[in-house]
């Protein structure tokens, strides 16, 4: 049984790639998006630390905010104004001196976006503002 001299018993074996390549484009679709979102979005979750200062460390300046709205230099109450004048007098004379900022939980953020103001404004760069472990 042969017609006109070939045969035609021939098994062909090709491997269909086009359910791949689909399957393949929806994957990197979604990769695509789901790393977009996860860049986008800010999850913070800081570390736990005990952490203690160098011994040769400059003594930070301590400002305070107390369950008032009072403002405190180390333990000394003063008004804005007055701190304003203390900061830009103590980074006169130790510019590298650093700061350390705590609020009471109740406050407004506009009064502690005041201090933080006031530490800017003297020319005081680094800042850190502490909370409870």
């Amino acid at each position: 049984m042969s017609n006109g001299g070939g045969e035609d018993n021939e098994v062909l074996c090709e491997m269909n790639v086009t359910p791949l390549v689909d399957v393949m484009l929806v994957l990197l679709v979604m990769f695509i998006v789901t790393a977009s979102a996860v860049t986008t979005s800010v999850h913070v979750n800081l570390p736990k630390t005990d952490s203690v200062a160098p011994p040769d460390a400059k003594q930070p300046i301590v400002l305070s905010v107390d369950q008032d709205g009072r403002y405190f230099l180390g333990k000394e109450q003063v008004s804005l104004d007055e701190l304003k004048k203390r900061l830009t007098r103590i980074h006169q004379e130790t510019p590298g001196k650093t700061a350390q900022l705590q609020a009471d939980k109740s406050v407004p953020y506009g009064r502690v976006g005041k201090v933080m103001a006031a530490l800017q404004s003297s020319g005081i760069q680094k800042i850190a503002v502490l909370s409870r472990p």
